[in-house]
């Protein structure tokens, strides 16, 4: 399949079970569990409980139904906002938030928190403190200049977006102009995690194969720090996964913030 048959992530429905199932799940056959499973949510805790990134309200602006990455946050932030750009994401992510019939069971990641934190009777509480958390899941549209439209939002302390700028941007000007939207929900002073898929040109969901932008970390760096992001933490974790469902090279976890 050649890239101009990729499907685009916020024009085309993806399968949003079957994207949790590839590289989300506990399946045996999930072989992408140390990149996009337990690495972001190691970062993340690690951050967070590092005490340096603070606030009362986060952004989650990421790809697909995951909230995995969320477990940490909830800790240091009571008001988490949701914001996706496919309804079917949207709801995947509402029959777990309202514990649906069918929903997407998230135990290993719960008992993967746990672990990391050391407390083997609270697996279940972590899991109503991120529900608890959660006060909004938001649609956005990437064609406004206001992701939520109609909707305005408040500017957060903290955004995170995990593996969607990628995805949502054709070139190297998309990638720009689409960074500037989503940290224009963040504060003066707040912080910017980022998580991506280094030197990745598709993924698959389903039947799918879905576009990504190839960039490298000396990129992300340099459009960060031409924002007048002040990167204060980076981490890459080189792929060990064996498997044509995607294409990426490495995990890149890095962390930012704009001086006052």
């Amino acid at each position: 399949m050649d890239c101009s048959s990729h499907k685009l992530y916020h024009v085309h429905e993806i399968d949003s079970r079957a994207h949790l199932d590839t590289y989300l799940s506990d399946k045996p056959e999930m072989v992408f569990g140390e990149e996009t499973l337990k690495f972001p949510m190691e970062k993340c805790h690690y951050i967070f409980n590092e005490g340096h990134i603070k606030g009362e309200v986060l952004y989650d602006i990421s790809v697909g139904s995951f909230i995995h990455h969320l477990y940490s946050a909830c800790v240091v932030f009571k008001e988490i906002s949701v914001l996706r750009f496919n309804e079917k994401c949207i709801m995947e992510l509402n029959k777990w938030l309202h514990t649906r019939t069918g929903a997407f069971v998230w135990d290993h990641a719960s008992t993967y928190i746990k672990e990391m934190e050391g407390k083997s009777d609270q697996c279940q509480d972590k899991e109503i403190m991120l529900k608890i958390s959660i006060k909004n899941i938001v649609k956005c549209d990437i064609e406004k200049e206001n992701l939520t439209d109609s909707m305005v939002l408040p500017q957060a302390d903290c955004v995170i977006s995990a593996m969607l700028l990628e995805v949502i941007s054709k070139d190297q000007d998309d990638y720009l102009m689409n960074l500037k939207k989503c940290t224009s929900l963040l504060k003066p002073g707040g912080h910017l995690i980022l998580l991506g898929c280094l030197n990745a040109t598709y993924f698959t969901a389903g039947q799918d194969r879905f576009h990504i932008f190839k960039y490298d970390e000396n990129y992300l760096r340099k459009v960060l720090t031409g924002e007048g992001f002040i990167i204060d933490h980076c981490d890459v974790l080189k792929r060990k996964a064996v498997s044509d469902l995607a294409d990426y090279e490495a995990i890149v976890f890095i962390t930012a913030y704009k001086e006052k």
